[in-house]
């Protein structure tokens, strides 16, 4: 009985920091990343947001990965973040995009 209370509060402390992930996912998107926050220039539902200029992430479905890629590298008119926001921000909104877009 114990093992199963020790594997059932894993699974409850899992499912919680994974829940904080994506809000502060979320945040990060839709206004908290720097220089510039994701969605001025990026649609995605969750968010609300509405922007023109890169590409709707609804219709892309970006993976994690390759959310990663772009932004630590930049690609077309969209800037690097490896400078301006740390890896486990970073990974904080490819986690959330990738697990909302396209929804």
């Amino acid at each position: 009985m114990k093992k199963y209370l020790v594997v059932a509060a894993a699974c409850l402390f899992a499912v919680a920091g994974q829940a904080h992930a994506d809000e502060q996912g979320k945040v990060l998107f839709s206004s908290g990343a720097k220089p510039i926050a994701c969605a001025v220039c990026h649609t995605l539902a969750d968010a609300g947001s509405a922007g023109a200029i890169g590409p709707d992430l609804d219709e892309l479905q970006p993976s994690k990965e390759q959310i990663l890629k772009v932004m630590k590298e930049g690609m077309g008119a969209m800037p690097s973040f490896a400078q301006t926001l740390s890896d486990e921000e970073r990974d904080a909104i490819a986690t959330y995009v990738s697990s909302v877009a396209g929804q």
